[in-house]
């Protein structure tokens, strides 16, 4: 594919849609150009119109494109089967008290491959950087911002894309997993306010850096 139609597609599956516009504005491209890459991936099922009419603008509603379910094949989810499978021998064999611990362990093993005792000393909007990267390396298309204009409200983290689509709906521990995996490389327990599994556009967590949210970071 196209290199322009798959950040096409990338930024679509972040922003949850956008204009010609908009997607113009992040290409750095003509619109005329971004309305030709538009048409191919229509010609090719992946994107659709949606004619939404936007708070505060006047007059017709705007064509907000946004991806197809047939997009969904387009964004790294290599782990799905081998987790699912993972999963599911697990709770064949282990007691199901048993079962939420060793995934929580996996999850400690995943957060010790990134280097957390560097992070130790830097602000927490570093740390974040970095973890989104981290989880950018592993298929999450992942970012994070200020939850609002007020510091002490904290900074939401969000993962656009679950490497385990498809599966973690019937294992639901795979979603404790990455929660638990999201806490250790952040360093404090975050609260999940939106799942992809209950129909969200991501699987979003609020961060808020008080005394009695913070945990230890990995190998710091």
């Amino acid at each position: 594919m196209h290199a322009v139609r798959k950040q096409i597609l990338q930024i679509l599956k972040v922003s949850e849609g956008a204009t010609v516009a908009e997607l113009a504005d992040q290409l750095s491209m003509a619109p005329v150009s971004v309305r030709h890459h538009l048409d191919i991936l229509q010609g090719d099922n992946l994107i659709e119109v949606a004619r939404v009419e936007r708070k505060g603008v006047v007059g017709r509603p705007q064509q907000i494109y946004v991806l197809t379910p047939e997009a969904s094949s387009y964004f790294p989810n290599n782990f799905a089967a081998l987790a699912g499978n993972l999963a599911r021998q697990l709770k064949q064999v282990l007691p199901p008290d048993q079962v939420p611990c060793a995934f929580r362990a996996m999850a400690h093993e995943i957060a010790g491959e990134m280097d957390s005792a560097a992070l130790a000393d830097q602000p927490l909007e570093v740390r974040l950087e970095r973890v989104a990267q981290f989880l950018n390396e592993r298929g999450y298309l992942a970012h994070w911002e200020a939850a609002a204009d007020d510091p002490e409200e904290g900074y939401l983290l969000h993962k656009c894309n679950c490497p385990y689509a498809g599966v973690s709906t019937e294992h639901r521990e795979l979603c404790l997993m990455d929660q638990a995996l999201v806490d250790e490389l952040v360093g404090y327990h975050c609260q999940r306010t939106q799942s992809m599994v209950d129909d969200g556009h991501c699987c979003t967590y609020h961060i808020r850096q008080t005394a009695h949210t913070e945990i230890p970071l990995v190998g710091a």
